[in-house]
């Protein structure tokens, strides 16, 4: 019987999306589907999407677990009819993107694993979109064992050398590993035993508070932890690093090290920006103006200042720098999975109450997980607003090709004139390359005077607050 198996690849999401993470199966090996039921969520570096079915049949076998790194274009699971086997599916090479809307080709050694029907390609591929990608699975000691295995190995010291694997492709699974610590198969640690007399270390050989520390007997202080009902934990773990933090750590990295970053540090008179926003509350049948935040200020003063100030509302291409005429405002969000900057298209054309509606609408996509990839590209110039965790001032990092990005600091109260004020700090980084101290010093010195007069530039201004 020649086999209509068809294999459900690991989507691509994006231009430099190597891989993606399985988040939940919502259906099980042996289960019906039917054309548009949910298979299993899966989450990039930067948002969270849904595979469904493209064909009815029967889940004949999924290939990978919740938690698994699984390259794109890779096979995730078959769809097919009961009994067909499965087979030339595992381990298959990736799919190659598809230059059209066509079925995507296949590569020879694929060809020759499948059959096909009817003139019709029998290695079907269901998926949104196509890309490459790589291996989930960890080799340990020559092992292949899943990265949530390998966690709980790595936890309660169990003797992967006597799991017997039951995963797809001769893999660990989690619970494999449970039934190695419930036959009991860990590893304990050796201690040495320690000598009766304390060897000093100092002047003369006198005894050294690190005398002491060393000398205490490992074995004694597990002792103790046991008799008091203290949990005897690890010293430390390893936690793999998720794909948005792999990120994060790359683009920071390589921002630091192909800019010339400089930061100059700032603070204003925030009173007639609060005095501004108390105000807000008050205004009746407009129950919206109470949600604007001061981030959402501060958004609407630099996209208005920083036209003035080209060099800072660009792009560093090396040989040359793009210029933009309008700004497309990045804003930093603290979201579960990691630092994300949806942006704001156009925000020196937008009113207060609009750059307010569309900064929220973001934020809350950043957080649940929703946030496309269009909308995290584009951005000109960056804001980010850590002062709520009362921090004073700070050095944020470039977005490269981005020349510049201002950090919000907490209000502290200082004195002037004999007079009590709330002082908002600035963090301005800039790249040295694309705009010299004296730029850097205009655009925060303007700033600071239209923030300090807000409520009056705001009314100047033909869109203003609606």
């Amino acid at each position: 019987m020649l086999s209509m198996a068809t294999a459900v690849i690991m989507p691509r999401q994006g231009q430099s999306v190597e891989s993606c993470i399985i988040g939940k199966w919502h259906k099980q090996k042996g289960d019906k589907v039917q054309v548009g039921d949910i298979l299993f969520a899966y989450e990039t570096d930067k948002a969270t999407f849904e595979e469904d079915a493209k064909t009815d049949g029967i889940l004949l076998d999924v290939f990978y677990e919740e938690g698994d790194e699984v390259e794109c274009l890779k096979v995730v699971c078959v769809i097919g009819n009961e009994g067909e086997s499965v087979e030339e599916f595992r381990d298959a090479p990736n799919v190659q993107q598809a230059p059209s809307n066509d079925m995507p080709p296949v590569s020879a050694a694929a060809e020759t694993a499948v059959t096909s029907r009817e003139s019709a390609p029998a290695f079907n591929i269901s998926s949104s979109e196509v890309a490459p990608i790589g291996v989930a699975a960890s080799d340990v000691h020559g092992l292949r064992i899943s990265p949530r295995a390998r966690t709980l190995a790595a936890k309660t010291g169990a003797d992967l050398s006597k799991a017997i694997p039951t995963g797809a492709n001769n893999r660990i699974i989690e619970s494999d590993v449970q039934k190695v610590i419930a036959a009991g198969h860990l590893f304990t640690s050796s201690v040495d035993g320690a000598g009766s007399g304390i060897i000093g270390t100092g002047i003369g050989g006198r005894v050294r508070t690190q005398d002491l520390i060393s000398s205490v007997p490992a074995a004694s202080v597990k002792a103790r932890l046991s008799s008091a009902g203290t949990p005897i934990v690890p010293d430390c773990e390893q936690i793999k690093l998720s794909n948005v933090r792999k990120f994060i750590a790359r683009a920071m990295h390589s921002s630091l090290s192909d800019s010339a970053q400089l930061t100059h540090h700032s603070s204003f008179d925030a009173t007639d920006v609060m005095a501004f926003r108390k105000n807000l509350k008050s205004v009746e049948n407009h129950p919206e103006l109470s949600r604007i935040t001061v981030t959402d200020i501060l958004i609407y003063a630099t996209s208005r200042v920083l036209l003035k100030h080209k060099s800072l509302n660009a792009y560093f291409n090396g040989d040359n720098m793009t210029i933009f005429n309008n700004v497309h405002m990045g804003l930093a969000v603290d979201a579960p999975r990691g630092l994300l900057v949806p942006t704001i298209f156009n925000a020196n054309v937008l009113s207060l109450s609009e750059i307010s509606v569309h900064s929220k609408a973001l934020a809350d996509k950043a957080r649940n997980g929703t946030l496309a990839p269009d909308e995290q590209k584009g951005g000109t110039f960056t804001i980010s607003n850590i002062g709520s965790f009362g921090v004073e001032m700070f050095t944020p990092v470039l977005n490269p090709p981005q020349t510049g990005i201002l950090g919000v600091c907490n209000i502290i109260e200082r004195t002037r004139n004999g007079k009590f004020y709330p002082a908002m700090g600035l963090s301005l980084t800039y790249d040295h390359r694309a705009a010299d101290g004296a730029d850097a010093g205009r655009f925060q010195k303007e700033l600071i005077e239209y923030l300090e007069n807000f409520s009056f530039n705001i009314v100047l201004d033909p869109v203003g607050l609606f």
